[in-house]
């Protein structure tokens, strides 16, 4: 195996770990704590500012006022948007994950 293949390989494995663990800690303190740990105060902030943006973007806030509202960029924005409509799922996931959240408190 090529070093990139087994590069690869050991990148995957790293995410699907991680992604187990996040999915493992239920309890939000616990995955606060963890995202304190894991990342710097600039990713989480990244990471939140992207998604305050994913409610508007679902309400139809157009990408101008997003920006005003957040100041996230509106490059960035149309990231977001694009990955709602054509990416993985994720942020529809996490949408339904939170209305049903909503619905039960």
């Amino acid at each position: 195996m090529k070093q990139r293949d087994s590069d690869a390989a050991r990148a995957l494995d790293a995410r699907q770990q991680l992604t187990r663990v996040l999915a493992a800690l239920r309890d939000p303190d616990r995955v606060d704590a963890f995202l304190d740990d894991l990342c710097t105060p600039a990713e989480i902030e990244a990471l939140a500012d992207r998604w305050s943006v994913v409610p508007l973007l679902e309400a139809g806030m157009p990408y101008r006022q997003i920006h005003e509202v957040t100041g996230v960029s509106v490059t960035t924005v149309g990231r977001i948007a694009r990955a709602m409509e054509h990416g993985s799922g994720g942020y529809r996931a996490a949408l339904e994950h939170r209305a049903a959240l909503e619905h039960h408190a």
